[in-house]
C-alpha cells in the first residue's frame, strides 16, 4: 500500500484496514492541513473499495487519540474567508468518512478532544477504552470558538440538543464510559478488550445509536426556540456575550437553522472562522500557548520523586496531600494530633470519589494517605511541604527540626504564601535546599503553582520542585523570593482597595458587580470572603511591613471579631450552613461602574509593573499567566499586562495620576510604570 508521512494503512487477516494516525516529528496526535490532505487522499481511494469488511481509525501514540487541530495554525489564517475555507474543506474530509461505503469505527484510546472527536462522529461506530486517561469532548470555547469541523451538527443529530450543547457550550469533557452511557461511544470497555470490540463492530451489521423521540423532537424547530432561550438565560448567568460570544454563536446558529441537511455546516464554518479573528479567541490561544510554555517548565529535570511528606493537616496542606495522592504519589500527612489530621482524610476521600469514581481506585489512592503524627514519613520523604500557619519563627523552628531527620537530597518546600525564603532558610545548615512551593487554594481546581527561588535556593533544587509540580499536572511558575512572590503581592493591593472603596459608601454587590462585568470570575468582596479574612489580613500585615501599605482597619476589626469570611458564616457577606452566599440587598448607585473596575484594576497594574521592574518574574507574558491562571484575571483579556498594551499604557497611566491626585496622594511609586513599559515594549 502506499506510505503516507503521517497515517499508516494496513490490512489484518480478517480483511479489515486499519488506518493509523501517527503525526510525524511529534508525540501528539494533532489535526493541521497536511495531515486532513493526506486523510482526504486515503479516503478517495479507499471511496470505492468493495473488497474490505471494515476500517477502523486508531492511533499510533501511546498517550491518546487526537488531541484536536493544531493549534499553531490559529495564528496564520490571513483573513476570515481563509479561516472559513479551511474548515469548509475539513468538514469535506469528514463527509467523505462518513459517504464510505464500507464500515468505519474509531478506536479510542486517550483523549479525543476537538477535531478528534469530530473525525469520529463521522464514522459509523466508535469504542472507547474506559480507564481514567479516555477524555472525548468538544472544548473549542475555551479558546474563544466553537468546533468548526462538523461537531455542532453531528453531536445533536446523535444524541439530541440538550445533552449534545450542554457539552459543547461548557468545553465539558467525559470519560469513556459516560460518552457509552450518552450514546456518543456505542460501546466503552477495558484497554485489554478494545480491539476485540472494534473488530466486532468493524463486522458489525447492527444499527448505529439511535436517538429516543425526546432526543428527535429537540432539534425541531418549536423545540429549538424553547430551548434556545433557556440556553441563552443559563449562559448568561456564568458568562457575558460580549466577552465570550462563541457559546451563544452555537445557540443561535442551533437554533436559526438546525441540524438538518448541508446548511448548518456551511454556517458553523462561517461563524468558526469569523470567531478565530475575535479578540477573546486571539487572547485565550495566546493564553494557551502561555500555558504550553508552563507545562514545558522542568521537562530537563531528571527527578522522579516517589514520597511525599506534608506538614500541617489543615485546609491547605491537607489539600495538597490529597493532591499528592491522588497523582499516585506516597503520601504520609502530619499534624500534632490524629483529630487535626481526620478533617483532611474526609475531604481526600470526596476529592478521590470525585475524581476516580471507581470503588477500587478510590481505595488505592486511600491507601496512599497516610495519617503521621509523629512524622515518621520525614526520614522516607523525597519532598517535604510546610504548609503551617504564617509565622517565621515557627517555620525557622520547624525547619531546623526537618533538616535534621530528611534525606540529604530530599526537597524541602514551604508553602508559604508571603514570608521571603531568605528569612525562612537563615537558621538552616544548607540554606540552598529550601525552595517555596506555593500553591493557591482550592488546591483541586487552581492550576497555577508559585515556584519561589531565594538568594540561596539551589538552581537544581528549584529544578527539581518544578519537575515535581508538573507530575502533579499543575502549572510550576519560577518567581524570585520577595514579599508576597508575583500573585499575592499584585492580588493584595487589589482586595485592600475595594475594602477602602466599603469604607467610602461603596456597596460591597456594586464592587462585585463592577468586576464581574470587567469579566473577573467573582468580585474583589467576594474573593475576600472566599480566601478567608485571617488570610487577607495575614498576608496584607506582612506584605504592609516591607510595602508601608495601610490595612483597613475595618478587616482587623472583623477578624478579632470572628468574621472570617465564608468559613465562619459571615464576613463582609453572611453565607447558610452549606457556605452559600445570603442574597444580599439591592444597592442603588448611580456611578458608571467602569470607575470602579478601573481604580481596582489600576491598582494591579501598579503593582504588576513594580513586579517586572523587580524581576520577580522573568517577563510581562509570564506575569500574565500568573495572573489568569493563580487568581482567574480576566482570560479573555489575555492577562493584565497584555490588557495594558491593548487599552494603551499612557492612557491608563494618565488615568492612574489622575485618580491619585483626586484622593489627595501624590503616588511614589509611578517610576515603576516606567520600568514596566521599558520590560515590555
Amino acid at each position: 500500500m502506499k506510505t503516507y508521512q503521517n497515517w499508516r494503512l494496513e490490512e489484518d487477516t480478517d480483511q479489515i484496514l486499519w488506518l493509523y494516525f501517527d503525526k510525524q516529528g511529534t508525540s501528539t496526535n494533532t489535526l493541521d492541513v497536511g495531515v486532513m490532505n493526506e486523510l482526504a487522499s486515503i479516503l478517495t481511494l479507499l471511496s470505492s473499495d468493495t473488497t474490505h469488511r471494515g476500517l477502523i481509525i486508531a492511533s499510533a501514540k501511546q498517550n491518546g487519540f487526537i488531541a484536536g487541530a493544531d493549534i499553531s495554525q490559529f495564528n496564520q489564517f490571513r483573513d476570515i474567508d481563509e479561516a472559513t475555507d479551511l474548515l469548509r474543506k475539513g468538514q469535506k474530509v469528514f463527509e467523505q468518512l462518513e459517504k464510505l461505503q464500507m464500515t468505519t469505527v474509531a478506536m479510542i484510546d486517550g483523549f479525543c478532544l476537538g477535531g478528534g472527536l469530530e473525525l469520529s462522529l463521522a464514522c459509523r461506530y466508535r469504542v472507547a477504552e474506559d480507564g481514567a486517561k479516555t477524555r472525548l469532548g468538544l472544548p473549542e470555547v475555551k479558546l474563544g470558538i466553537h468546533p468548526g469541523w462538523g461537531g455542532t451538527v453531528r453531536l445533536p443529530r446523535l444524541i439530541g440538543a440538550p445533552l449534545a450543547l450542554d457539552l459543547i457550550l461548557n468545553g465539558r469533557l467525559v470519560s469513556g464510559r459516560a460518552a457509552a452511557k450518552l450514546g456518543i461511544v456505542d460501546v466503552a470497555v477495558p484497554k485489554r478488550h478494545l480491539v476485540t470490540a472494534a473488530k466486532y463492530y468493524a463486522s458489525s451489521k447492527e444499527k448505529p445509536h439511535q436517538k429516543t423521540w425526546l432526543q428527535k423532537l429537540s432539534n425541531t424547530k418549536p423545540a429549538r426556540v424553547l430551548l434556545a432561550s433557556y440556553m441563552r438565560k443559563k449562559l448568561r448567568e456564568k458568562i457575558s456575550p460580549l466577552h465570550y460570544p462563541a457559546p451563544f454563536q452555537v445557540v443561535d446558529n442551533w437554533e436559526w437553522i438546525g441540524v438538518d441537511g448541508s446548511l448548518p455546516f456551511e454556517k458553523e464554518a462561517k461563524s468558526a472562522g469569523r470567531l478565530f479573528f475575535s479578540d477573546t479567541c486571539q487572547n485565550l490561544v495566546r493564553l494557551f500557548f502561555l500555558q504550553e510554555r508552563l507545562k514545558g517548565l522542568g521537562k530537563e529535570s531528571q527527578f522522579i520523586p516517589k514520597h511525599v511528606h506534608v506538614i500541617g493537616a489543615g485546609t491547605m496542606g491537607g489539600d495538597i496531600a490529597a493532591w499528592c495522592a491522588l497523582q499516585g504519589f506516597q503520601v504520609t500527612l502530619q499534624d500534632r494530633e490524629p483529630k487535626l489530621i481526620a478533617p483532611a482524610i474526609k475531604r481526600a476521600y470526596v476529592l478521590f470519589k470525585d475524581k476516580l469514581k471507581e470503588t477500587y481506585l478510590i481505595q488505592k489512592a486511600m491507601d496512599r494517605l497516610i495519617p503521621d503524627v509523629y512524622g515518621d514519613g520525614i526520614a522516607k520523604a523525597d519532598v517535604i511541604i510546610e504548609a503551617i500557619f504564617e509565622d517565621l519563627v515557627t517555620k525557622q523552628n520547624l525547619f531546623k527540626s526537618i533538616e535534621a531527620k530528611a534525606k540529604p537530597q530530599a526537597i524541602l518546600a514551604t508553602n508559604t504564601s508571603s514570608i521571603p525564603l531568605d528569612e525562612i532558610n537563615s537558621v538552616l545548615q544548607r540554606p540552598e535546599r529550601l525552595v517555596g512551593i506555593h500553591f493557591f487554594n482550592p488546591v483541586a481546581k487552581m492550576l497555577l503553582v508559585e515556584i519561589v527561588k531565594g538568594k540561596q535556593t539551589d538552581p537544581l533544587v528549584v529544578d527539581k520542585a518544578t519537575a515535581f509540580i508538573r507530575k502533579l499536572d499543575r502549572l510550576p511558575l519560577p518567581v524570585k523570593s520577595s514579599p508576597g512572590f508575583l500573585v499575592n503581592r499584585i492580588l493584595m493591593p487589589y482586595l485592600m482597595e475595594s475594602m477602602v472603596m466599603l469604607n467610602e459608601g461603596i456597596p460591597a454587590v456594586v464592587i462585585d458587580k463592577a468586576m464581574l462585568e470587567f469579566g473577573m470570575p467573582m468580585g474583589p468582596i467576594t474573593l475576600a470572603d472566599t480566601v478567608g479574612l485571617d488570610i487577607c489580613l495575614s498576608v496584607a500585615k506582612n506584605l504592609s511591613q516591607h510595602f508601608h501599605n495601610t490595612v483597613p482597619q475595618r478587616l482587623t476589626d472583623m477578624v478579632a471579631n470572628g468574621k472570617l469570611g465564608k468559613k465562619s458564616g459571615e464576613g463582609f457577606y453572611r453565607y447558610d450552613k452549606k457556605g452559600k452566599q445570603i442574597k444580599p440587598k439591592a444597592s442603588t448607585y448611580n456611578k458608571p461602574l467602569e470607575e470602579i473596575s478601573d481604580r481596582l484594576i489600576l491598582c494591579m497594574l501598579n503593582e504588576s509593573f513594580a513586579c517586572l521592574r523587580e524581576e520577580v518574574v522573568a517577563d510581562g507574558d509570564l506575569l500574565d499567566a500568573g495572573m489568569v491562571f493563580g487568581t482567574g484575571f480576566a482570560p479573555f483579556r489575555g492577562g493584565p499586562i497584555h490588557y495594558a498594551k491593548a487599552r494603551g499604557i499612557p492612557e491608563l497611566f494618565a488615568l492612574y495620576v489622575k485618580q491619585s491626585e483626586a484622593r489627595g496622594e501624590k503616588p511614589s511609586n509611578l517610576k515603576m510604570w516606567d520600568a514596566g513599559v521599558e520590560t515590555i515594549t
